[in-house]
């Protein structure tokens, strides 16, 4: 992180010639304590992440994107590349009539051209609206209307739906196709770039001025836009460096003779969510260093794969993704070799069975962190905690002032800079044990704005004053606080449900059920029931060798599945209160799931509530 936004950093100096620390060291008081934010009047995220970098007399050889192909050698992609790339385009654009503050829909996969749209777009004080790919024409039209987007950028996977809903969207007057889309598209991007001139002034965009408008998913209501500005970037740092185990530092390569990180950064998170976007893409390219960019179906082979492949040493997955690997893989140095020095997880509670899967097989502390696209990186964990050796036990390495320990199940604390609590209703702080909602106030603990936050919600004044009690931005995510701060998953507040007058919180009920070998991922709803309100209702994906024998037997499951949810309870049962176990189990071939890698437990309640209404008044 540079001195210009961060005034103190002093685990950085001493982390270089200190030793490894034992592995109850906790530095996380002095950390957060000392912490300062310093965020310049002009910022601009392009420049940070790119122009910089690519103005160094290595650039041609810093290596910024390399593409994974299955079976043949990755594609490479420098710094300079990436940024002579990024100067044509924002040329093009300019010619295109895109201007500051104009919106510019960037609808593509992992891939180089996707990042070379980013900077673009950001380097001319534009704003990038990221659209997944995974989006149907509804999603699209929504977006693009309630934005008037002028301008996308699209290759294949998108521009059947964007041809779709264009007639639908006025102010969309370019497409821009990027490979196989370029003969349908308004402006074939390589024809457009080869055209340009090289070197591009960037604007002297203000760290305040919006950078991205990203669209999130309400329980209610249609999406809404949360325009995130360029100093958020600042003030994802923290978060990203403290989960990632000191990522960009390097510190214990420093005491082994390296000049500096020789990191390696690998998500499947789309570049189009804030997972993806700036948990993975831009702070990676922010350090200098090298990401990985797949553009393919996840698998837990594909993952080791190109977790081997690639010496991946740095990577963000989501907990159903390492639950699908733990289930497909329980002893994956068996058929793979790696050495991972951190593992980043968030979307839902890892729980710990993963985070022992972690630990024993993957040979790192998986550090769990929660955001959100509004106020990002807030809570997590910096275990500093890896193997030194594959296959070798995992080591603590809390050099002096850096990290403090993960608790298996725990989101974490509130990172350096973020002044995070647990509000009630009235906007007050919970005592410890009483759940309530994740917050963070706009100033943190030195009373210094903290440059997280977002600047509001496009078209909709009324929503972003609805976010905030006072000073304190809220999540909409329960959690419990406990004595030492660490922070406990609840649920989302629609989540959370009463069955015979208790209050069932599903992460817990989830986290018990994936324990079983039968079962590779969950998710608890209420039933409603005219007795006790509700029942507990659990969907179950099974785990492939029991999905298997299911799946032999044709139509005569009766049997099988009876035994198996017998067993499933009876699991259950014997490690929660008897109130938590699940009533009624429903196998089911896959969960309906976000493109950013979250259960829609939504979805099974509106079925389990539209069936409910069916036996009440029956054709």
């Amino acid at each position: 992180m540079a001195p210009s936004q961060l005034k103190d950093k002093p685990a950085k100096d001493k982390a270089s010639t200190a030793a490894l620390a034992p592995a109850s060291a906790d530095h996380y008081t002095s950390l957060h304590g000392a912490f300062g934010w310093d965020v310049p009047e002009r910022y601009n995220i392009a420049q940070v992440c790119s122009r910089r970098w690519a103005g160094q007399s290595e650039a041609r050889q810093r290596i910024a994107i390399r593409t994974h192909r299955p079976g043949q050698r990755p594609v490479l992609h420098s710094y300079a590349q990436l940024q002579d790339s990024a100067d044509r385009l924002s040329h093009a654009l300019l010619a295109l009539g895109v201007k500051r503050g104009d919106r510019v829909a960037i609808v593509m996969p992992q891939r180089f051209e996707t990042a070379v749209a980013y900077i673009a777009v950001l380097q001319m004080g534009a704003v990038a609206m990221p659209l997944s790919m995974l989006f149907g024409p509804e999603a699209l039209e929504y977006r693009l209307q309630d934005s008037a987007t002028g301008v996308a950028i699209c290759d294949e996977s998108s521009i059947d739906n964007l041809l779709q809903v264009r007639a639908a969207c006025p102010a969309l007057r370019t497409l821009v196709g990027v490979g196989a889309a370029a003969l349908r598209a308004d402006e074939d991007y390589a024809s457009l770039l080869a055209a340009q001139r090289p070197g591009f002034t960037a604007a002297a965009t203000k760290a305040d001025e919006g950078a991205v408008l990203i669209y999130t998913s309400g329980t209610t209501g249609p999406p809404k836009g949360a325009l995130i500005p360029h100093r958020a970037m600042i003030g994802n740092l923290t978060g990203f460096v403290a989960s990632q185990n000191w990522f960009g530092f390097d510190a214990i390569g420093k005491r082994q003779g390296r000049a500096e990180s020789d990191a390696v950064f690998w998500s499947p998170a789309d570049w189009a969510w804030t997972g993806g976007l700036t948990d993975a893409l831009l702070p990676t390219l922010y350090f200098g260093r090298e990401i990985v960019a797949y553009n393919g179906r996840f698998s837990p082979d594909l993952a080791f794969s190109l977790i081997e492949q690639h010496k991946v040493s740095h990577t963000f997955l989501f907990p159903t993704a390492l639950k699908a690997m733990m289930k497909a893989y329980p002893e994956p140095r068996r058929q793979f070799r790696f050495a991972l020095k951190a593992i980043m997880s968030a979307g839902e509670a890892v729980g710990d069975a993963v985070f022992a899967y972690c630990r024993e097989q993957l040979g790192v502390t998986v550090n769990e962190m929660f955001g959100q696209t509004e106020i990002n990186y807030i809570v997590g964990n910096c275990s500093m905690e890896w193997a030194d050796k594959p296959g070798g036990p995992v080591v603590a390495h809390r050099a002096s002032g850096i990290g403090w320990p993960a608790r298996a199940g725990s989101m974490g604390k509130g990172y350096p800079g973020h002044r995070v609590a647990v509000i009630d209703d009235e906007g007050r702080e919970c005592p410890p044990g009483v759940p309530g909602d994740v917050a963070v106030h706009r100033r943190n603990v030195n009373g210094e704005l903290d440059p997280v936050f977002f600047l509001g919600y496009w078209n909709n004044d009324k929503a972003t004053r609805g976010k905030y009690t006072g000073e304190w931005c809220r999540t909409g995510d329960l959690a419990v606080r406990d004595e030492d701060g660490y922070l406990w998953y609840q649920g989302r507040a629609d989540d959370v449900f009463k069955a015979a007058g208790y209050r069932i919180g599903p992460s817990e009920i989830e986290n018990c059920l994936v324990k079983h070998a039968a079962v590779a991922n969950a998710a608890v709803v209420p039933k409603p029931d005219a007795e006790r309100g509700a029942l507990v209702k659990a969907y179950v994906v099974l785990s492939p060798d029991f999905a298997s024998q299911r799946a032999k037997l044709g139509a005569d499951t009766a049997a099988f599945d009876a035994q198996l949810i017998a067993g499933m309870q009876a699991h259950v049962k014997g490690k929660l209160a008897p109130y938590e176990y699940p009533k009624e189990i429903e196998f089911i071939d896959a969960l309906p799931m976000t493109t950013t890698g979250k259960v829609q437990r939504r979805v099974l309640r509106l079925q389990e509530e539209e069936r409910a209404r069916q036996r009440a008044n029956p054709a």
